[in-house]
């Protein structure tokens, strides 16, 4: 990771930590699907138009991988994250179709210490991504382990 500008302590309820945007293209669309989820919807413009979403459209997990990526360029790469335990749940609300251009932010809902882990916190989330008309297309919960800025300085 880049560096650690967010700790622990900067994770408070209510915060929220703004996703980078991107815009999803057709050509990334198919590649994923051929590889991880190829359903016809997600591998031509003429059979997701035929299908209930309307257009070639991103897999969910296209999408989630998407957001992955949209959170780390937007501020985990300068967390002190140490992974997550799991994902409480993920909703895909609209399709994702070819040309939209996915924004979003992470609002952290709790955190707490960890008593079996000394030196580290839980920071639980509560991610949306939109598109560009602001329609919500994924929103999950999930906890994060952040280390203290404390543990930091008695490292040092």
């Amino acid at each position: 990771m880049a560096g650690n500008e967010f700790y622990f302590e900067d994770f408070t309820a209510g915060r929220v930590f703004p996703l980078a945007s991107k815009l999803v293209t057709a050509g990334e669309i198919i590649e994923f699907a051929g590889e991880f989820d190829p359903q016809p919807m997600h591998l031509s413009e003429e059979a997701g138009r035929a299908s209930i979403l309307g257009g070639l459209s991103a897999s969910g997990w296209h999408t989630a991988s998407v957001f992955m990526r949209m959170m780390f360029d937007g501020w985990l790469s300068r967390s002190s994250s140490e992974g997550s335990p799991g994902i409480e749940f993920m909703e895909w609300k609209k399709p994702v179709l070819a040309g939209d251009t996915l924004s979003g932010r992470s609002t952290v809902l709790e955190s707490r210490p960890l008593r079996s882990r000394p030196g580290i916190g839980l920071v639980r989330f509560l991610h949306q991504v939109e598109n560009q008309r602001g329609e919500i297309v994924m929103r999950g919960e999930n906890p994060i382990m952040m280390r203290l800025r404390a543990a930091r300085e008695d490292a040092a």
